[in-house]
C-alpha cells in the first residue's frame, strides 16, 4: 500500500491533516529503574516534561486520560483523576483506562476519540507504574473464575514460563536457536545504552546472555525483561489547535488498533488455558497479533513496506522475533533470518526497538505503550540523538495486553 501524502512532502502544505489524525505536541518520560517512589511522582514528572515539550500550560489541557495501575491502590484505579489532582485541579475532564499491557494504547485511543469527537482540543495522556521486584504475580485473593489467577495457581504458568513456551514453539516450528534469541538482546542493549531514559545502559554480548541463569528453558535471565518503575506522557491535540499553536508539521497519530481475537483460536495464548472449538468454524488465516498490526495498517492507509521503524513488545527475545512476522516485516518463521541480516538493527531496512525496548527498560505496565509512542515522536522529529533513524517518517508500535487486548499505534510525519 502506498503512503498518503504527508505534510512534510515537497510541494504539499497541509495545515489540517488527514481525517482521523491527531497531533502529538509533546512527549515526556520519567527514567525507568527501581526508584522506590510512588507511581504518582513518576507520572507527574513525565506529565510536566510532556507539557514543557509541547509548550502548553497545564490550564490549557481540557482532558486527562490515565492508564491505570493495579499496584497503586485506589489512586491507581482512578489514574486519570489521580494525575489531574497531582498537577492541580483545574476542571479538566478525566478518564481512566485499564487493558493490562495495552493500557497505554487504550489511553491514547480514548484521548484521540475525545479530540475527534470535539470534546477537547488538548488531552494529556499519562501512564506510570511502581512495579514489584521479580516477576509479576496475580492480584491477591481467591478467584477461580479469573483465567489469570488460574494459570498461576493451576498451571504454575508464570510470565517467564509463558515466554519460554513461545520460544520452544519457535524452535520446534522454525528451527530458531538460543543463539538467535541472544542476538535480540545484543541488538537492543546496544540501543538502550544510548537512551537516557533506559534502566539498563550497558551493551551486552551473546556470551553474557548464554552465561546468565536459566529461568524458563530455553530462555535465560538476559532473554527476559525485568519489572521496573517508570512513566511516560503525551500531549495530544486536534490538528486545528496544533496549527493555531504554531506546529505546522507535527508528528501525527494516524491509527490506533485495539482489536480483540476471533474464534476459533488455534494457538494457545495465556492466560487462556484451553483452545476453543474449531469443529464448526475454520481458524482465521492470521494470528491475533498479526490482526493487531493489519488493522492499524488498514486504518492508516499504509503497509509494512512504508515503515521507517517499529517499536515492539520484547517481553522476551523470542517474542521480538515473533513480532517481526506479526507486523509484516517478513513471513512466518523468517524472524531470525531477518534479524541476522541486520534489517532490524540501527542502519537496517526497518530498525526495531531503537529505544532499546523492554530489554533495556523493563516493564512499567501502564506506561510502556505510551513510551513506545514517545520514541516514535523523537525519531520522527529527528531528535533521537545517537539512536536516530535517518529520514524517519513512518513508525508503528505493537504490543499485546492479556485478556485479548490488542495494541498498535501508527505515527507519521
Amino acid at each position: 500500500m502506498a503512503l498518503a501524502p504527508r505534510s512534510g512532502d515537497r510541494g504539499c502544505v497541509v495545515t489540517g491533516g488527514r481525517a482521523g489524525e491527531v497531533a502529538v505536541l509533546g512527549a515526556g518520560m520519567h527514567p525507568w529503574g527501581k526508584w522506590g517512589r510512588s507511581f504518582v511522582t513518576y507520572g507527574r514528572i513525565a506529565a510536566h516534561a510532556a507539557l514543557a515539550d509541547a509548550g502548553i500550560g497545564w490550564p490549557e489541557v481540557r482532558s486527562v486520560v490515565g492508564a491505570q495501575t493495579v499496584r497503586g491502590g485506589y489512586p491507581g484505579y482512578v489514574a486519570g483523576a489521580t494525575f489531574a489532582r497531582a498537577l492541580g485541579w483545574q476542571g479538566a475532564r478525566v478518564a481512566s483506562v485499564y487493558a493490562a499491557c495495552a493500557s497505554g494504547a487504550q489511553a491514547i485511543d480514548t484521548a484521540r476519540a475525545q479530540i475527534l469527537a470535539g470534546l477537547a482540543d488538548v488531552v494529556l495522556v499519562v501512564g506510570a507504574d511502581a512495579a514489584p521486584k521479580g516477576f509479576f504475580a496475580p492480584a491477591g485473593g481467591e478467584r477461580p473464575d479469573d483465567p489469570d489467577w488460574l494459570r498461576f495457581r493451576v498451571l504454575g504458568a508464570t510470565n517467564p514460563a509463558y515466554f519460554g513456551l513461545y520460544a520452544r514453539r519457535r524452535m520446534a516450528l522454525y528451527g530458531d536457536t538460543p543463539e538467535d534469541f541472544a542476538l535480540v538482546k545484543v541488538k537492543n542493549s546496544a540501543a538502550g545504552a544510548l537512551n537516557e531514559y533506559a534502566r539498563y545502559r550497558r551493551p551486552v554480548t551473546a556470551e553474557e546472555v548464554a552465561a546468565s541463569a536459566m529461568v524458563a528453558d530455553p530462555l535465560r535471565l538476559l532473554d527476559i525483561c525485568a519489572t521496573s518503575d517508570g512513566a511516560a506522557a503525551l500531549v495530544l491535540s486536534s490538528m486545528e489547535f496544533a496549527r493555531l499553536h504554531g506546529a505546522r508539521d507535527p508528528v501525527r497519530i494516524r491509527a490506533v488498533s485495539t482489536v480483540t481475537p476471533t474464534y476459533p483460536r488455534a494457538v494457545l495464548d495465556l492466560p487462556d488455558i484451553g483452545t476453543d472449538s474449531a469443529v464448526a468454524v475454520n481458524p482465521s488465516p492470521e494470528s491475533f497479533r498479526a490482526s493487531i498490526a493489519r488493522t492499524a495498517y488498514e486504518e492508516a492507509g499504509i503497509g509494512p513496506e512504508d515503515l521507517s521503524l517499529a517499536e515492539v513488545y520484547d517481553l522476551s527475545t523470542a517474542l521480538e522475533l515473533e513480532w517481526y512476522e506479526d507486523i509484516g516485516l517478513c513471513r512466518p518463521g523468517e524472524g531470525a533470518k531477518l534479524l541476522r541480516s541486520g534489517a532490524t538493527a540501527p542502519g537496517g531496512r526497518v530498525p526495531v526497538n531503537a529505544s532499546g525496548g523492554l530489554a533495556s527498560f523493563g516493564e512499567a505496565v501502564p506506561a510502556q505503550a505510551i513510551a513506545q509512542v514517545c520514541e516514535l515522536t523523537r525519531q520522527l522529529r529527528g531528535r533521537a540523538g545517537e539512536r536516530q533513524v535517518p529520514g524517519a517518517r513512518v513508525g508503528i508500535t505493537a504490543n499485546q495486553g492479556l485478556f485479548g487486548h490488542g495494541s498498535a499505534v501508527v505515527a507519521v510525519r
